[in-house]
């Protein structure tokens, strides 16, 4: 099986206060954009929309079925908020984006992320397997973290909040507005709204 290394470069703006740490993305015939949540079908940038705009199509372009990438960019560095992946290189085994389908070749370098972001307040780990690989590495018990939940950790004398949200991918059984009410209770409590 090839090994696949991130194609994306880290989205680490120095003001930002919260980090969303997915898994790895899906593979490129999936995409609708280069960066961070390409598949049109998921929810990520419609959530964004709804909780900051009250307009899940906010950075949606449906005429060309992709989304409006630089005004996304210009408004997460304006809000602070970082995106990278928990993965560096991994292998597909069944060909799916899907967690239980990918074998981790290489972790990304999460002390690293958090030591570049000094204002970091709070972390979501989209997935599970995102999840896993950040609580084991932080020596975080989370197993009883419901969806909304969140608790507080300390890295290097800073204490920062991981978040436990409702996954952005439309094969999570939940509609996009409730999914939205979770995050945006997030982003209230860290002050990004």
């Amino acid at each position: 099986m090839m090994i696949e290394i991130h194609p994306f470069e880290p989205f680490l703006p120095k003001n930002a206060k919260l980090l969303m740490l997915g898994t790895f993305p899906p593979a490129p015939k999936r995409w609708c954009m280069e960066w961070y949540y390409p598949n049109y079908t998921n929810d990520m940038w419609r959530i964004f929309g709804l909780c900051f705009f009250g307009d899940k199509l906010r950075f949606v372009d449906t005429d060309h079925k992709t989304y409006r990438l630089q005004e996304l960019k210009d408004f997460l560095l304006d809000r602070g908020v970082a995106i990278f992946d928990t993965c560096l290189r991994i292998r597909r085994t069944k060909g799916t984006a899907s967690d239980k389908d990918l074998e981790v070749v290489e972790q990304a370098d999460l002390d690293g992320m958090l030591r570049s972001l000094p204002e970091c307040k709070a972390v979501i780990a989209a997935g599970q397997l995102a999840t896993t690989l950040f609580t084991d590495h932080y020596h975080i018990d989370a197993r009883k973290m419901k969806m909304g939940d969140h608790l507080d950790f300390t890295f290097e004398s800073r204490t920062i909040r991981l978040y436990r949200e409702p996954s952005s991918s439309r094969a999570y059984p939940m509609k996009v507005e409730k999914k939205a009410e979770y995050y945006d209770r997030m982003f209230q409590e860290i002050g990004l709204k």
